[in-house]
């Protein structure tokens, strides 16, 4: 039995959960939590016990001195929750954490443990993936479910996904076995630029977890750390022709594809929003990552912040039928 002392009756408590790692490409949903935790002022209420979960060569601890004093912090998951305030007030559980190395069942069971003594109504889990997405387009956020009913009932899809998954994927199905409502919000990061920091991606996944929980979240800086960080791709992709036209050309197939939906509830979704924020009061890693296909790529990828200077150069985009280039699995 998990006892939580010191933790108010919550209102309408949603848990909302990122891990770093596989899951998280350009660290866009981490990030996003942490956002979240550091706008509402999160008090962290527990901890899980790095021992039972982490590999220490994986994920390493780290010292650093306080006031002269050495002191040790260790790679875990924490717990904090902060009071969302408005007409409706309701209160997040924000999880933040590490993809776990290990029982990851045990992992998920105490998870949920938190969940059922907190009277969590449901839980959001925020992934980032590589894909072939322009930098320039705005970030696809797909909301997915296990549950039929969830699925219309929340306009999501009902995931078909057939392959290797990460924490963000076992800990939905976790949910689902025990009865707890999960939504996942996959952000599609380009695979070109994939390092962090991305805080276009963060700001989509800021966006649409809005949308799903029906909350005002403070952007702050967000909006135009994502400008700035287009602009400074945009920069260094006109550099090199092969890219700009390998930019194009994911431009193309991407405005062609969403054609469609260039009218009709994409825009009415956006000026809702904008309505909202207008009216509204104040309120308050080690090794690859995902792609959409659940393949896994590695460390290596351009990263704009790489060089100040801005003589650093994105890859090559993949030829296809070519052996000699590595090419990102979407």
């Amino acid at each position: 039995m998990i006892e939580l002392e010191g933790v108010p009756e919550l209102i309408d408590p949603v848990m909302v959960a990122a891990f770093e790692g596989w899951n998280d490409a350009g660290d866009a949903a981490s990030t996003a939590v942490a956002h979240l935790d550091r706008e509402w002022k999160g008090e962290v209420f527990a901890a899980l016990d790095a021992e039972d979960y982490y590999d220490f060569q994986v994920n390493r601890p780290t010292v650093w001195l306080d006031g002269g004093v050495r002191k040790i912090t260790w790679p875990t998951t924490r717990l904090s929750v902060v009071r969302v305030g408005g007409e409706k007030p309701r209160d997040l559980v924000l999880v933040r954490g590490i993809e776990p190395s290990m029982r990851w069942r045990s992992f998920c069971n105490e998870l949920l443990g938190f969940a059922h003594e907190l009277g969590v109504e449901l839980v959001v889990i925020l992934g980032a993936l590589l894909g072939d997405t322009p930098h320039t387009r705005p970030v696809p956020v797909s909301g997915v479910t296990s549950d039929p009913d969830l699925a219309q009932r929340m306009d999501l899809e009902e995931t078909k996904y057939e392959g290797p998954t990460g924490i963000v994927g076992i800990l939905q199905e976790a949910c689902t076995h025990a009865g707890v409502p999960a939504v996942s919000l996959w952000a599609a990061v380009p695979h070109y630029v994939s390092q962090p920091p991305n805080p276009k991606a963060t700001l989509a996944l800021l966006n649409r977890l809005e949308d799903l929980i029906d909350v005002r979240i403070p952007l702050g800086e967000l909006p135009e750390d994502a400008r700035a960080w287009q602009v400074g791709v945009d920069q260094l992709a006109a550099e090199d022709s092969e890219v700009a036209e390998y930019v194009q050309t994911l431009e193309e197939a991407r405005d062609t594809a969403e054609l469609p939906e260039a009218s009709g509830e994409a825009i009415a979704r956006e000026f809702e929003r904008y309505l909202r924020r207008r009216d509204g009061g104040p309120t308050g890693a080690v090794g690859g990552h995902a792609t959409a296909d659940g393949g896994d790529t590695g460390p290596g990828a351009w990263n704009p912040k790489d060089n100040p200077g801005g003589r650093t150069r994105p890859p090559k985009p993949p030829r296809a039928g070519g052996d000699d280039e590595e090419s990102s699995e979407d």
